[in-house]
C-alpha cells in the first residue's frame, strides 16, 4: 500500500492539532466535558466527530487499495476525505460560526464514504481483484 498511509499520516497530523486545542481548553480548568462552555463544546465536537468518521473511512480506503482500486481513484479520495475533514474541524475548533467549513466538510466526508462503501460492496461481489481497475 502507498496511498493509504500517506493520508492516514496527513490525518493523524490534522487530529493531533483538534486534540492540542481540546488539551489546552482542559488546561484553563475544564477537566472532563465541556463545563459548559460553547468554544469548548465546539471544539470538542470537532475533535470527537474526526475520531468518529475517519477511521471506517481510512479502512475502507485500505480495503480498496488491497484490492488494486485505481490509484487516482485512492488519491481523489483521500484528498477529498482530507479537506472535508480540515474544513470541518477548523470550523468547529477555529471559529466561532463558519457555516460554511462545516457544512462542506461534512457533505465531503460523507461523499468518501458513500463512494467507498459502494466500490467496497463491489470488491465484496466481484471478487478480491477489483474489476473496477482498469474502467477507473
Amino acid at each position: 500500500m502507498i496511498v493509504t498511509p500517506l493520508y492516514a499520516a496527513l490525518l493523524t497530523f490534522w487530529f493531533l492539532l483538534l486534540s492540542a486545542i481540546v488539551i489546552r481548553h482542559r488546561g484553563k480548568g475544564i477537566s472532563l466535558g465541556d463545563g459548559g462552555n460553547p468554544v469548548v463544546q465546539r471544539a470538542v465536537r470537532g475533535h470527537a466527530n474526526f475520531a468518529e468518521y475517519v477511521p471506517l473511512a481510512l479502512i475502507m480506503m485500505a480495503i480498496l487499495e488491497l484490492a488494486r482500486t485505481s490509484l487516482y481513484l485512492l488519491h481523489a479520495l483521500g484528498l477529498l476525505l482530507l479537506v472535508g475533514r480540515i474544513l470541518h474541524g477548523y470550523a468547529l475548533s477555529f471559529t466561532r460560526r463558519w457555516q460554511f467549513g462545516r457544512s462542506w466538510g461534512t457533505a465531503l466526508t460523507f461523499v468518501v464514504l458513500v463512494v467507498e462503501a459502494v466500490l467496497c460492496l463491489l470488491v465484496a461481489l466481484r471478487g478480491h481483484d477489483l474489476w473496477i481497475r482498469g474502467l477507473l
